[in-house]
Formats: structure tokens, C-alpha cells, sequence
């Protein structure tokens, strides 16, 4: 019979989001809790997403701030040490480090691909056979999310974000399928290393979803940087003579064509990078009655939860892990009979785009909010009209975007498109966060010459009578 291990909590999936569950789940209390991981503890975003990307991607933006800069030699990006930068702060692919973080807080690894096998009980197969542990209040799915892979590609063992941010061997040409943040971002870092990077984006616009300055910024400096960026462009079809799982990374095969509706693409690679799902179907959903649908739309017995990407929210490190930390913090106090922390019924979304220039954005955009049928007041100001901007880059790209409330004065969202964009985003979280109108905004005062100094001319940009009490 196979051996049955007991603990309070069982989470599965050990990336930032599984680790936040099971450490506000039993901090401060005497519950257990086992953290489950088929790969890495540490998960996507430490080894192959946000941590490696990056590490690539700040190296590339110091350099091309270099080269928009008066008084200060124009830097290059190193291959080799660009790449080596990328592998140290990715431990060699050592989570030893977080095994022992996870043990410190009492939290107990169980190595192992781990599903549901009934009620509270989770089957962990790994190295040394299965075993089996059960939950006594909650069960945790943090699994994330794996990349979509349209049917063209399904053949061609296409590169996905993983091979983009673990890659060895940089290929001369390659083609870039998407137009979203992993596509962008990739897009930037690969044409640092030397290759000749297409785009080919199915829309109309880079960053769909953002402020239209966003995509078209982004767009624009990618040009710049020798990127072939064909929008409104669908792929029909794909094909490789050799291919083959070479290893993640590495470039799969033989050379690749990707048809168009407009025209056929030679490379040596080819990304796709069309979005994610949520990873379910490997989880034992069919065991305890569940589909994957039932999941999304939050369909669940009492003693499952899921968070993070697996969810179907935005899939944000930062966001699965607010989200994994207001949930393990329920998950204790229904456990040990307390009140759970009070945690607002609607918190913003911030996202940092890591391009040049850096997207910024939080809460709605304008047309979301007029969707959203508020009466709506926009301030929209330039970078380069901002002193402590400017002075960042001497041709300041980019501009900043306030959607504003018209009745109750109260933000809706905030876009920042620009150099360090990204610096100037978590005060509009607080803002927005906090229901802070912008008649006590004004009161907030920004340092000079500082970039903060935007938040001034947004303010001024909004009607006198949004500026009175």
C-alpha cells in the first residue's frame, strides 16, 4: 500500500506563487504545509521568465541609453558576457537555494509530479516511485501556465520563451510570432545578441491591450534597432526539414519557412510566442470530478483553490503572488478559526514592459474605461517636456497617460511610456489602490529634476475644477 503522508496544506507547483501560498499558510501558526514540484523549485519565473529575461534585458537597455546620451562613450552589448549574466543569475539551474528557503520557513518538499487522486489527496510520482500525501483543510493548484502553440507550428519543435531566455546558440536569422510582451521583449534581446529578427504580428499593433503610444513606441524602436516588424501579418503555414529537439536553447534543426498571408519567411528559428494557458490538464482535474472549465470559472469544492497563472488571472509574478498571499492567509484563518487579514474587493494590476522605451501600465486604459461607461478626463504628457525626464535621454521618448474619473476625480489608470517607465508605476498603484483623489494627489509633492516631476504636469494637464475639492 502505498504510504500516505499528512499535512495541513498541499500545494502543487513550487514557483514565487506556490511558495507564497505555503508560507502565509502556516506562518505564525502550528500548521504544515507540503510544497510539490515536478521541475524546479523556483519555478518559470526564476529560470526560463522574469528573472533571466531580465538579466538580459538591463544590459541592453544601459547600452542603448549610451547611445542617446551626450558626454558618455556609446556603449556595446558583449555576447559572451551578456549571456554569462544571464547564467548567473539563474544559479546554473540550481534550486538547491530554494529547497533550503522552503525548509527554513517549515515548509516540506516533496520532489515529484503531483495530481489529484481524490478528495484532499494528491499522488506525487517522482524518482523513487509515488507517494501519496493528503490535505487536511486545503489543497493548491499553482501550476501556471504552458505556452499556446498554434497548429502551424506543431511540427517544426518551434522555439518558446524557455529556448529565448535559455538560448546558446543565437541564431543568424529569426522570426518572432506575436506581437505581445514575450514577443517584444524576446524580439529586443535576441537583436542585441546579433540576430536579424522579423516580427510577424496578426494585429494591428504591437502590445494590444495597452495605450495605443505604447505599441507604437515600442514598434518604433524596434525598427530603429534593425528589427523587421510586418503587423497585420497571420501565418498560413510552416515548415522544417530536419527538425528536432536539440535541447532548449538551441537552435532545433534545419533551417525554417513560415508562410504568410503575404509572403513566405526564411530563418534559422522561429519563436512563437502567441500566449499562455493555464497548465490543468495534467493535474487530475477528471479524479474529483473537475474539468478545466469548471476551474476558470471557479467552480470548486471548499478544499481547492487555484492561483496564479493556473487561474486564468493576469499572468503576473507579482499578481499570483499578491494573489497567493491574501489567499494563504484565508487558508489559515479558516484553520485556525480567526478573522482572514482584510484585503480590498479590487486591486489594480500593475505590468512593466521591459523594452526601449519601458511600458508602464496600471488600472484601465481610456477606451477600457469608457467601455466601462465612466465619464472619463484624460491628461497625456510627453517626456520630453518634463525636465527630470529629459534629462534621463537626451531625445526622452515616450509619453505618460492619466485616465482620470470626471465625477468622483479618482484615477482609473496610469500609463508611462519612456525611459525607466517602470520607476514611475507603483505610485499609481497606490493611487488607485488607496482611492486617492487628484485634488490630494497635487498635495503629494514630486522631487526636481527628478522623472517623478511627470506626475505635475498630468495633474496640471486635468481641468481646474478635477484639481479643487
Amino acid at each position: 500500500m502505498t504510504q500516505i503522508r499528512e499535512y495541513d496544506v498541499v500545494v502543487i507547483g513550487a514557483g514565487p506563487v506556490g511558495e507564497n501560498i505555503a508560507q502565509y499558510a502556516i506562518e505564525g501558526t502550528d500548521l504544515t504545509a507540503a510544497l510539490v514540484e515536478g521541475e524546479l523549485y523556483g519555478g518559470e519565473c526564476s529560470y526560463w521568465a522574469c528573472i533571466p529575461s531580465k538579466a538580459l534585458l538591463r544590459p541592453v537597455a544601459v547600452a542603448d541609453t549610451t547611445a542617446h546620451l551626450a558626454g558618455v562613450t556609446t556603449a556595446e552589448v558583449d555576447r559572451a558576457g551578456l549571456l554569462a549574466r544571464r547564467d548567473e543569475w539563474v544559479g546554473g539551474f540550481d534550486d538547491s537555494g530554494q529547497v533550503h528557503w522552503a525548509e527554513g520557513l517549515g515548509i516540506e518538499p516533496v520532489r515529484g509530479h503531483g495530481r489529484l487522486v481524490g478528495e484532499r489527496e494528491v499522488e506525487v510520482t517522482g524518482a523513487d516511485g509515488p507517494v501519496r500525501v493528503r490535505a487536511r483543510h486545503a489543497v493548491v493548484l499553482a501550476t501556471g501556465s504552458v505556452p499556446v502553440v498554434p497548429a502551424p507550428f506543431a511540427d517544426v519543435h518551434p522555439w518558446g520563451s524557455r529556448d529565448a531566455t535559455a538560448v546558446t546558440e543565437v541564431p543568424d536569422r529569426l522570426v518572432v510570432v506575436g506581437g505581445g510582451v514575450v514577443a517584444v521583449e524576446a524580439a529586443t534581446w535576441m537583436a542585441a545578441l546579433g540576430s536579424r529578427v522579423t516580427m510577424l504580428v496578426r494585429g494591428e499593433r504591437l502590445l494590444a491591450g495597452q495605450e495605443d503610444v505604447a505599441g507604437t513606441a515600442v514598434g518604433r524602436a524596434l525598427q530603429a534597432k534593425g528589427v523587421d516588424v510586418r503587423l497585420s501579418t497571420s501565418v498560413t503555414a510552416c515548415h522544417r526539414e530536419a527538425a528536432k529537439d536539440t535541447g532548449v536553447g538551441r537552435i532545433h534543426g534545419g533551417p525554417v519557412t513560415v508562410a504568410t498571408d503575404s509572403g513566405s519567411v526564411e530563418a534559422d528559428e522561429v519563436l512563437v510566442a502567441t500566449g499562455r494557458r493555464p497548465r490543468l490538464d495534467d493535474v487530475g482535474l477528471d479524479a474529483v470530478g473537475l474539468t478545466a472549465d469548471d476551474v476558470l470559472a471557479g467552480h470548486l469544492p471548499p478544499w481547492l483553490h487555484v492561483v496564479g497563472d493556473a487561474s486564468g488571472e493576469p499572468p503576473l509574478t507579482h499578481w499570483g503572488k499578491y494573489r497567493a498571499r491574501v489567499l494563504g492567509d484565508a487558508i489559515a484563518a479558516a484553520a485556525t478559526g480567526r478573522d482572514p487579514l482584510p484585503a480590498p474587493a479590487h486591486a489594480p494590476v500593475p505590468q512593466v514592459v521591459f523594452t526601449d522605451p519601458q511600458v508602464a501600465r496600471v488600472g484601465m486604459t481610456e477606451a477600457e474605461a469608457r467601455e466601462a461607461d465612466h465619464d472619463v478626463e484624460v491628461s497625456d504628457v510627453p517626456f520630453a517636456q518634463v525636465g527630470g525626464a529629459a534629462l534621463l535621454r537626451d531625445d526622452a521618448p515616450g509619453r505618460a497617460k492619466l485616465v482620470v474619473d470626471r465625477e468622483t476625480g479618482l484615477v482609473l489608470g496610469a500609463t508611462f511610456v519612456g525611459t525607466d517607465a517602470g520607476q514611475l508605476l507603483h505610485a499609481a498603484t497606490i493611487a488607485i489602490t488607496g482611492a486617492v483623489p487628484v485634488h490630494v494627489l497635487r498635495h503629494a509633492v514630486p522631487s526636481f529634476p527628478d522623472a517623478s516631476e511627470i506626475w505635475l504636469r498630468l495633474l496640471e494637464a486635468l481641468p481646474v475644477g478635477l484639481r479643487r475639492p
